[in-house]
Parts: C-alpha cells; sequence; structure tokens
C-alpha cells in the first residue's frame, strides 16, 4: 500500500470502481500536490470522467481507499468537501436550467445549488461573477441566458462557475470540448495565465488531445481500460512510447514553445 500523504489535495490508493462485471478503474494509485497541475489523458473508456467523479467527491469507490484535502471518502460529509471543489464538466452542464441567466449560473455556486431559487445575491457576488466571466473571456454574456449559449460559451461559463467559490481544487473535464480552433486557442492562453499564477488552486484537466494542453501543466497521468499507463511529470510521460501504449497507435510526439502534438506515424 502507498504511504499516505497528510498534506496531499488528492491520494488515491488502490482505487477501484466496479459497475457490475465491468472494472472501470483497476487499483489506481495517485497523489497530487497543491502546487500541481495535472492532465489526464486517455481514449474513450479509459475510466477519466470516473476519476474525475472520485475525485470531485460524488462517487466512492468499490475498494481502496480515496483521500480528498486528507479526508477518506466514505467517513466524510462529503457536502463539506464539495464547495472545497471547482467543477466544469459534461454531466454539469446537462443540469443547468437552460432559462437561467449567466450570471446567475456563476453567483450560484457560491451556494452550492444549481438554478436561482430565494438566494439573495449581493452587490460583491455579482462583481465576482461579473469579473470571473471576464476572466473566462465571456464576459458581454452575463444577461443572456444558459439555453441560448453555444457549447464553447457553455465551457466559459462553467469554468468561470467553478472558481466562483476560491476553490482549493479545479476539475476541468475537456474544458476545450466543442470550441473551434480560434476559442480553442483563446481558452488555451487564458489557462496557461491561471496555471502560471502561483496562487492558483491544484488543477486536473481531462483531455483526449494532448494538443490541447496549455503550457504549464506540471504532471500527466494517461490511463488505458482503466489501469494507469504512466504517471509522472509532464517531459517524463508525454513521450512516444507510453503515448502511443495508451492509445494503441504508433506515435511520434511533438513539443513546440511549450505546446504538444502527436501524431500517427
Amino acid at each position: 500500500m502507498a504511504e499516505l500523504n497528510p498534506d496531499a489535495v488528492l491520494q488515491f490508493v488502490d482505487v477501484t470502481v466496479r459497475r457490475g462485471t465491468k472494472i472501470l478503474l483497476d487499483r489506481i494509485n495517485w497523489t497530487v500536490e497543491e502546487d500541481e497541475r495535472w492532465a489526464v489523458l486517455g481514449p474513450n473508456g479509459a475510466g477519466k470522467t470516473t476519476l474525475l467523479q472520485i475525485a470531485s467527491a460524488a462517487m466512492h469507490p468499490s475498494s481502496g481507499e480515496a483521500y480528498v484535502f486528507g479526508e477518506r471518502l466514505g467517513r466524510v460529509d462529503v457536502f463539506e468537501l464539495r464547495p472545497r471543489i471547482g467543477v466544469a464538466s459534461a454531466a454539469l452542464a446537462e443540469r443547468i436550467p437552460g432559462g437561467e441567466i449567466v450570471t446567475d449560473v456563476v453567483v450560484s455556486a457560491g451556494y452550492s445549488v444549481l438554478g436561482r431559487w430565494r438566494e439573495a445575491y449581493g452587490r460583491l457576488d455579482v462583481r465576482r461573477a461579473t469579473r470571473l466571466l471576464e476572466l473566462a473571456g465571456v464576459g458581454d454574456l452575463g444577461q443572456r441566458t444558459y439555453g441560448t449559449l453555444s457549447q464553447g460559451e457553455r465551457q466559459r461559463v462553467q469554468i468561470a462557475r467553478a472558481l466562483m467559490t476560491d476553490p482549493e481544487l479545479l476539475l476541468l473535464d475537456e474544458p476545450a470540448a466543442g470550441m473551434d480552433l480560434g476559442g480553442r486557442e483563446d481558452l488555451l492562453r487564458r489557462l496557461t495565465r491561471f496555471a502560471d499564477d502561483p496562487d492558483a488552486p491544484a488543477s486536473v484537466l481531462v483531455t483526449h488531445h494532448v494538443e490541447e494542453l496549455p503550457p504549464g501543466i506540471t504532471h500527466v497521468l494517461l490511463l488505458r481500460e482503466g489501469q494507469v499507463v504512466a504517471s509522472g511529470l509532464t517531459r517524463d510521460v508525454l513521450k512516444a512510447g507510453p503515448l502511443s501504449e495508451t492509445f494503441g497507435l504508433d506515435l511520434e510526439v511533438h513539443r513546440n514553445r511549450g505546446r504538444w502534438s502527436a501524431r500517427a506515424r
């Protein structure tokens, strides 16, 4: 068993998730420190979303131990943990009411709700939400309804929402999905600035594509069929061998000015 690190933001010890006879995660050992920026890569069905659900305290492992902020899932009130975690994911996007005003989508994160009810939002809350929308590149959409936004715009609004509570851990599930080339590059530029901020929280970004990794990613976890292929510093993991094994294809890998790319040989 891996040695426990009480200061880790996340720690998985032999984490396994089963659904019937299918194993979604198989004995995962993984630790995220507070000053680290992780990327998780793998093909469809690799277990990336399941990994993120456990990291967000939305799911418990079938076996093994998962610690979030030093607290073991299953022995802690997850409702105390969740406000400390910012999440942007497709699953969350589907739950946001289409008629909700964008500013309210963001500000309601401070109350751990989806959809505005009877909460009284103060000026400081609205001001912070507005600033975060501007940071995400959608500052002009504050009074639009969520249902009228493009998929890329919704992704940016979710990122602003994820940052609303000033989280200690930020989880981004395919943040560039649905964006055109210009939108993706603009978002990655903004995420790079975020990653360079020494006061930014620990983060985990899930994607299928190395081209969607912003400079500033410090560590990478590669998953295939629920198992770890490789894990560690970005420069040690993003190599032809581990990536080829992960995606089942003979790949060549390049890096240029901090950005990565991969293609079949």
